[in-house]
């Protein structure tokens, strides 16, 4: 069976490094598809049918059903460091090895830009920037924002990304720093200079709240009415993780009561979303398309892995990031 490969709704893949294309082309076929976030199963595994290695961005979802359906399968490689559109278990079952990108490959460039884009909705950068495009310069006394500096900043889920971004807040601004995460100790959350402290005690104590948490059962709409209601009024949120965190109607209810002062998120739940998305009639609201990692440094990095993954395989070796590594080479046998 010959090589080839597929590269499944990532359109940053080999468009800033187009050498790292180029390696794979000497691989094996190599070809582009698109396919909308809700495409069935079984309509994705005839559309993928012979392509032995995929590529694949945080869509479309690889379910049971298309596992069930598609022929053979060696790789699914995440050009990214979530795997929530994969069905491990049926992976597994069906000898399909899934690997990820290594979180500190991303580490730096998903911090950043948290601060990023709650900097830009607490400070207004991005109406006063209008206004002064639009001439609307004598405007500028309506574009009065707040500091940061010495604020109390709660982290939801202190990990890899997160304690970069509680390092940020702390040494860069002076910031107070609570941190809830129930998959570490007190004492790990300490050594990262936060206080751990319950999860109603962040929402009540904090000016600025950042959400780094991945999802699962437990933290699937982890901020619902009820937690909002805990929050200082004129709180800003600032999510690069998931926006499954947060039950959405809850947070248009939130930014209609003027709980939330401010909100920047790049990312929300069932995106891609459209313009009628209604988080964007708000003016104090910033969404970005999911583009956190989009650093040349980070998509370097992210490309490197999945081209290393491809090669490996071929060669029957291990790749890194193995989700699932009972099946090391099982399927290659």
């Amino acid at each position: 069976m010959g090589n080839k490969i597929a590269i499944v709704n990532s359109s940053s893949f080999g468009e800033k490094c187009p050498g790292q294309l180029e390696r794979l082309k000497t691989l094996g076929e190599v070809e582009r598809f698109t396919f909308h976030i809700d495409i069935p199963g079984k309509e994705l595994a005839e559309k993928l049918h012979g392509f032995n290695i995929i590529i694949s961005s945080v869509t479309p979802f690889f379910t049971r059903e298309f596992f069930e359906h598609k022929d053979e399968t060696w790789i699914i490689s995440r050009h990214g460091i979530g795997y929530n559109n994969i069905d491990i278990k049926a992976a597994t079952e069906k000898g399909t090895i899934v690997t990820v990108v290594s979180a500190l490959v991303e580490r730096d460039a998903v911090a950043e830009n948290a601060v990023t884009n709650l900097l830009a909705v607490v400070r207004k950068t991005v109406s006063a920037a209008t206004a002064a495009k639009e001439g609307r310069w004598v405007e500028r006394a309506q574009f009065v924002g707040r500091q940061i500096t010495d604020k109390t900043v709660g982290i939801i889920g202190l990990g890899n990304i997160g304690s970069r971004v509680g390092e940020i807040f702390k040494y860069g601004f002076n910031a107070r720093l609570l941190a809830y995460d129930p998959y570490q100790t007190i004492e790990q959350l300490e050594q990262k200079g936060a206080e751990a402290v319950a999860l109603e005690e962040l929402l009540i104590q904090s000016d600025i709240i950042s959400l780094n948490a991945y999802v699962d059962q437990k933290s699937y709409h982890l901020l619902s009415d009820r937690e909002f209601a805990l929050m200082k009024k004129g709180v800003y949120i600032t999510n690069t993780a998931r926006g499954e965190l947060w039950e959405q109607d809850a947070v248009l209810r939130a930014l209609e009561s003027g709980k939330i002062a401010g909100l920047a998120t790049d990312v929300l739940e069932g995106e891609p979303v459209d313009n009628t998305h209604p988080f964007f009639k708000y003016d104090n609201v910033l969404v970005t398309p999911h583009t956190s990692a989009y650093t040349m440094e980070c998509l370097r990095g992210m490309g490197e892995k999945v081209v290393s993954d491809v090669e490996r395989v071929i060669q029957k070796e291990q790749p890194d990031n193995v989700v699932n590594t009972e099946l090391f080479r099982g399927n290659l046998s």
